[in-house]
């Protein structure tokens, strides 16, 4: 499905009736194969806005997955970059395309990191939490951050109402949420819960200064950035 090298609609179905943690696991060699992977429009785009304001020390990724967003990190930093993601599956996979880099297996609602990094990143992830799991990520990032350090991740605009778009996913968020009520384990992924308000306000309870930056050539498309004060 999707193309010759990526999974068939059973191994998605199986993915899809599994934890988040064990469908990463199965999707993992074939994820980069996937129209999930983080598009190359997106990780340009966000280096590019992010390179005025490095460059930087030591970098990390949060849900790094397959590794997609290295190429950022790589870009724009100048020491050791760090991925974490809680599927041993993708580490693998990132470990592989991305030699050189350092890795840890963590939950990324309990980062294991104390004021290490200058830069964090994120891509495509935060869906992956609800609203109340969200709070404990974003305060696992800014104690991983150094004083002045940054954590940027790019948000699209919700979809017009009548679009494609917008049905789109609330057809897929309806979905996930009745496979949730009658199904276990749960498999989080909503769209429709990481409003930028919403995330915005959970940023600034964290601690974080909170700004928005334009990406190049991504009119639907902003870069939020989180800055941990100084002081």
């Amino acid at each position: 499905m999707f193309s010759p090298h990526g999974p068939t609609l059973r191994e998605l179905t199986v993915q899809a009736l599994s934890s988040v943690e064990r469908g990463y696991d199965l999707l993992a060699p074939k994820f980069d194969h996937t129209p999930f992977r983080t598009p190359e429009s997106i990780l340009v785009g966000t280096a590019e806005a992010l390179a005025g304001f490095g460059p930087f020390g030591s970098g990390l990724d949060v849900c790094c997955g397959t590794g997609a967003g290295m190429q950022v990190l790589r870009a724009l930093c100048t020491e050791r970059i760090t991925g974490v993601d809680f599927s041993a599956g993708m580490l693998e996979q990132a470990r592989a395309a991305h030699p050189g880099a350092s890795w840890a297996r963590a939950d990324v609602r309990a980062l294991p990191f104390a004021a290490e990094f200058d830069l964090a990143v994120t891509f495509g992830a935060l869906g992956h939490f609800l609203p109340e799991e969200r709070p404990a990520v974003f305060e696992g990032v800014y104690r991983a951050l150094r004083p002045g350090g940054l954590f940027a991740f790019p948000i699209g605009e919700p979809p017009a109402f009548p679009s494609v778009g917008y049905w789109a996913t609330l057809g897929f968020d309806a979905a996930m949420w009745v496979r949730n009520a009658v199904w276990r384990p749960p498999f989080v992924m909503y769209y429709r819960i990481t409003t930028s308000r919403a995330l915005h306000d959970d940023l600034t309870t964290a601690g974080f200064t909170v700004e928005v930056a334009n990406l190049s050539a991504l009119p639907r498309a902003r870069l939020l950035l989180a800055r941990k004060p100084l002081a």
